[in-house]
């Protein structure tokens, strides 16, 4: 690679670098804009549907005046994992956050009853506090956001950019550079945020929309910044069972739709006194067990209180565009959802290395745990964007001498990438999946550090989207494996069969 020494005049800077237009990254760049800074906000997303945030369903959670009773959700369905004082954050914030921004600034007309908010229970949940539109309510919060940041002169926003690498010195990230050259091209920043989403695409099927291949984890760790909690993978128990998943909100059994297996029977009151509210994991897990016992599981929903297609249009359309008649039961099945885990930051998003944060899926706050709650992803994404985006304001974009990336070789055929990511996603779905265990750990973190090596060596020489994205992937799968190989232990979204396997036997050799 060629040193080059540019100057701040010779290159595009920013005084705040957010990557990721999500609700995070959004949030991110809103509160940075209104401390007066000139922000850069770049995405891989050219439509707002790339970004997961517009593919959330059931809604937002809010305290309705009683923090202390969501505080104490969270911690429960963490498994007890959840950092207190990062749940304290997220409930004391929580409804200045939500007025403030989605309800004043960009006037989101959640869904209402009787001229008041028509609040929704969903699982895990000990009452009904959930806003929502529809079951369609990142479309909702998304689409208006980013509009409005469109017109916010001091921000500007770059669609179908992805950035490859952070600058960084001594400890301290200057920016990053951006697939917008064929070498890399280098935005300067005072401070770089990254809201660059999930790790669905890591597995073979996942709620996730396309594209989310872990990107800023993976800058983050290589860079230098600490991760944590990466083996708290959380699969969505109710994901429709066909060939392209889509999402079934929680919100369908928060109203009353009951899980049953292929015998007919409804089952999740033999796994958890809460049923069909039980925490995500416990739920999933019963789902697959069932499906493995009898060969399959449907969500009836025939038991709300009024006609599925009236309660949920949008998942109603979704059913018939599949050939699905609700009124038979939908075919679910649990699908990779969301990484509880990601660059380790504190209460204002500041990560390891010095003007580098981190909000939203790619953040670890410690709010989740091992297992997250229903509808707290968006609200964490608003909450700690918001706070990363004011405390990024204020540090001046310094150029760096950096080393350009070398793009010299041929380009590599189409199929390459894509035949490397089926191999990375057979692995990491068998192997740190739903249930795990310790030999399939051991076993896949030999063959993603063999696929690293692969990947590197063309990265090397090559400067492409896909391979960018291939090696963000493999990092973050082996940074999962690793995480699961240190834990010995099974807690929430982790799982070890062999530890609860050993449990069942000590108990039938005792007569329990």
């Amino acid at each position: 690679m060629t040193p080059n020494t540019p100057t701040a005049d010779a290159a595009r800077t920013a005084d705040v670098l957010v990557v990721g237009s999500g609700i995070a990254g959004c949030a991110a760049a809103l509160a940075a804009a209104r401390e007066g800074e000139e922000v850069l906000l770049v995405t891989k997303a050219s439509e707002p549907e790339d970004a997961a945030s517009d593919w959330a369903q059931g809604g937002i959670a809010t305290t309705r005046g009683d923090p202390d009773s969501l505080k104490a959700d969270i911690i429960d369905a963490s498994a007890g994992v959840a950092d207190p004082e990062a749940v304290d954050v997220l409930v004391e914030n929580a409804a200045d956050a939500v007025r403030d921004v989605l309800i004043e600034t960009l006037g989101v007309e959640f869904d209402t009853l009787d001229d008041e908010y028509d609040f929704a229970q969903e699982a895990a949940h000990s009452e009904d506090r959930i806003l929502h539109v529809d079951a369609a309510t990142g479309q909702h919060v998304l689409r208006p956001f980013l509009s409005y940041l469109g017109s916010v002169d001091n921000v500007e926003i770059l669609e179908s950019t992805a950035a490859l690498e952070l600058l960084r010195h001594e400890g301290r990230v200057h920016g990053a550079l951006l697939d917008t050259d064929p070498d890399g091209e280098p935005v300067f920043a005072g401070a770089t945020i990254l809201a660059t989403g999930g790790i669905g695409d890591c597995f073979e099927q996942s709620t996730n929309p396309p594209g989310s291949t872990g990107d800023g984890i993976a800058m983050a760790f290589l860079a230098g910044a600490e991760v944590e909690d990466m083996e708290y993978v959380q699969f969505h128990p109710t994901a429709a069972d066909v060939e392209e998943p889509f999402l079934l909100s929680e919100a369908v059994r928060g109203e009353g739709a009951l899980l049953r297996n292929a015998d007919g029977e409804r089952f999740m009151p033999e796994y958890h006194a809460d049923a069909e509210l039980a925490p995500r994991d416990v739920v999933a897990r019963a789902v697959q067990d069932e499906i493995d016992a009898t060969g399959g599981v449907t969500l009836d929903v025939r038991p709300l209180a009024e006609p599925f297609n009236e309660a949920f249009p949008n998942l109603a359309e979704k059913c018939a565009d599949h050939g699905i008649d609700p009124a038979d039961g939908i075919p679910v099945a649990p699908c990779e959802h969301f990484l509880c885990g990601g660059v380790t930051v504190d209460d204002r998003g500041r990560a390891s290395l010095d003007r580098l944060y981190a909000a939203g899926e790619c953040a670890r706050t410690g709010v989740h745990g091992a297992n997250r709650l229903a509808s707290t992803s968006l609200l964490e994404g608003l909450v700690w964007g918001l706070r990363a985006g004011r405390d990024a304001a204020g540090f001046e974009p310094e150029a760096i001498e950096y080393q350009r990336l070398q793009n010299s070789d041929p380009a590599l055929p189409d199929r390459f990438a894509g035949e490397k990511f089926n191999r990375l996603q057979r692995v990491v779905s068998d192997e740190l999946g739903l249930r795990r265990t310790s030999g399939g750990i051991d076993s896949a973190r030999g063959i993603l550090r063999r696929l690293k090596g692969e990947v590197d060596a063309y990265t090397r020489t090559r400067t492409s989207r896909s391979l960018y994205e291939l090696r963000n992937a493999t990092v973050v799968a082996i940074l999962i494996a690793n995480a699961a190989a240190e834990n010995s232990e099974s807690v929430g979204c982790h799982y070890l069969v062999e530890e609860h396997e050993t449990e069942s036997a000590v108990a039938a050799t005792n007569g329990d």
